[in-house]
C-alpha cells in the first residue's frame, strides 16, 4: 500500500491522539493552577504565622548526627555505568547473605531505612542508596534526566556494580513505583520483591480515573508540574510544609525525633536540594495512559490501613 494511503487513513487517529493528549494537559495545567493557589495560600499562613522564619528556607551547614550514625552502615558512592552519575548509599552486613536493596519515597531519602538496615544487616547485606536528585547523589537539573527508563538504569547499574546479579528490592512511595517497574522489566535482576504504599503506576492511574477523589489527595502532583514554584512553596518558612507533611497525623512518620526531622530536609535545604526529587513527578503524565503490565517476580505488597493508600486496589 502506497505511503500516502497509510498516511491519509492513520490521520484520523493521530488527530484523535494528539487531541488526548492537549485535553490532558489542559487539564493537567488547570488543576496545577487550583494546587497553587492553594499551596500558596498554606505557605502563606505559614510566614505570618512564623515571621522570624521568613520566605526562605534555612541552608544546614552539618548534617546531623543520626544521619551520620555508624551503625547504620558505612556510606559510599557509586559510579554509574550507564550515567555516569555518582550515587550515594549506605551499606551494612556485606557478606552476611544475599542483597537487599532499599529505595526510598518523597520527601524522605535512604534514612527513611534506618531501622531495617539495623534489622537485615545480620542476615543480608543492605544497602539504602539516595536515588538520583537526591543529595548527596548527583543531581542533574534537566527534566528529562528522571525519565522511568533512566531510573530504572540507575537500579542496574547500583546491583551489577555492587557486584551482584540479583537481589530482594524493597521501595516506598516513589521508591515502590521504581521497583514495580524495575521488576517488570528486568525479573531476572530480582529475586523478590517488597513494596510499601505503592500501587503499580496503572493500577494507580486506573483508579485515580473511577475515584475522583484520589486526585485532592494526590494534588500536589499537578502543582508539582509547575516550574521553580513548587521549590519556592515548599522552602518557605523554613520547609514548613514539608516538616507537615513528615510530621501530620495522617501523613507523618510516627514518632519522629528533631533529629530524625533534620535528616530529612538536611539534603532538600541544599542549593538545588529540591529540584530534582519534584523532577520525578514532571515526567509522570508524560507516558499517559499506561497500559498493564504482568509480573513474574514473587512479591508483597504492605500497605497502611489509615492511610489514602490503603483504598487502592492492589
Amino acid at each position: 500500500m502506497p505511503e500516502l494511503v497509510v498516511s491519509a487513513l492513520l490521520a484520523p487517529s493521530r488527530a484523535s491522539l494528539k487531541l488526548l493528549r492537549g485535553l490532558l494537559w489542559l487539564l493537567v495545567y488547570s488543576a496545577a493552577a487550583v494546587a497553587a493557589a492553594v499551596y500558596g495560600c498554606i505557605a502563606l499562613t505559614h510566614v505570618l504565622c512564623r515571621p522570624r522564619r521568613g520566605c526562605h528556607g534555612r541552608p544546614r551547614c552539618a548534617a546531623p548526627a543520626c544521619l551520620v550514625d555508624p551503625s547504620l552502615g558505612e556510606h559510599g558512592f557509586l559510579n554509574l555505568r550507564s550515567s555516569g552519575l555518582r550515587l550515594h548509599f549506605v551499606s551494612a552486613g556485606r557478606g552476611n547473605g544475599p542483597l537487599m536493596l532499599f529505595l526510598h519515597g518523597f520527601p524522605q531519602n535512604w534514612f527513611s531505612w534506618r531501622h531495617q538496615l539495623r534489622e537485615f544487616q545480620s542476615h543480608f547485606h543492605v544497602v539504602a542508596v539516595n536515588l538520583r536528585g537526591y543529595l548527596p547523589s548527583e543531581a542533574p537539573k534537566d527534566v528529562d534526566c528522571y525519565t522511568m527508563d533512566l531510573l530504572m538504569a540507575d537500579i542496574q547499574d547500583v546491583i551489577l556494580g555492587l557486584g551482584y546479579s540479583k537481589c530482594i528490592l524493597v521501595g516506598h512511595d516513589w521508591g515502590a513505583t521504581l521497583a514495580w517497574n524495575f521488576s517488570i522489566y528486568f525479573p531476572s535482576l530480582v529475586d523478590r520483591m517488597v513494596v510499601v504504599s505503592g500501587p503499580p503506576s496503572s493500577v494507580f492511574q486506573d483508579y485515580c480515573i473511577r475515584h475522583f477523589g484520589q486526585f485532592f489527595r494526590t494534588n500536589y502532583m499537578f502543582l508539582f508540574q509547575l516550574p521553580r514554584l513548587p521549590e519556592r512553596l515548599l522552602s518557605m518558612s523554613d520547609f514548613q510544609i514539608l516538616k507537615s507533611s513528615l510530621t501530620g497525623r495522617k501523613t507523618g512518620i510516627p514518632r519522629l525525633t528533631p533529629c530524625e526531622l533534620e535528616a530529612f530536609l538536611y539534603g532538600f535545604s541544599q542549593p538545588g536540594g529540591l529540584t530534582g526529587p519534584i523532577n520525578y513527578y514532571r515526567n509522570i503524565f508524560k507516558n499517559f495512559p499506561l497500559e498493564p503490565q504482568e509480573l513474574a517476580v514473587p512479591h508483597c505488597c504492605c500497605g497502611g490501613r489509615k492511610t489514602p493508600t490503603s483504598r487502592w486496589p492492589w
